[in-house]
């Protein structure tokens, strides 16, 4: 573990994080967490935990943080759609050259389906963004 922690440790859950601040500074000098907000990444929405008040030093660790944090969701889902092609692109070759007639029986139609809905909206949205 290295000599010097953060200030803050946020505590990753489903649609944000809980924000503790890092304490070392105590009689045992055991690192101990403690919990000051939770923040939320879809809406951004900061609540301090019980009565406490944040401070401004507080607030800016967290608002980097949630920029941050939705910087690399983004990043990561634009990855998982690259990885979608790549799995679409090895899916065609396993079609043609390994595929058993009974595995492709398993899953031509939810494949089929999948595909026309995606072509569809693709398509929609990029009529969409021509017109503008």
């Amino acid at each position: 573990m290295s000599d010097s922690l953060p200030p803050y440790y946020f505590r990753i859950r489903e649609n944000g994080a809980s924000v503790c601040r890092v304490d070392t500074e105590n009689r045992q000098r055991r690192i101990e967490l403690d919990e000051i907000a939770s923040v939320n990444v879809k809406n951004g929405t900061i609540r301090p935990h019980g009565d406490r008040e944040l401070s401004e030093a507080d607030l800016e660790a967290i608002r980097t943080w949630l920029a941050k944090r939705r910087a690399l969701l983004d990043a990561r889902e634009t990855d998982d759609i690259l990885r979608t092609v790549d799995h679409l692109n090895m899916t065609s070759q396993w079609a043609q050259s390994k595929a058993s007639d009974a595995q492709l029986d398993e899953v031509t139609d939810a494949l089929l389906l999948a595909m026309h809905d995606l072509r569809s909206v693709l398509v929609r949205r990029k009529a969409e963004r021509l017109t503008t």
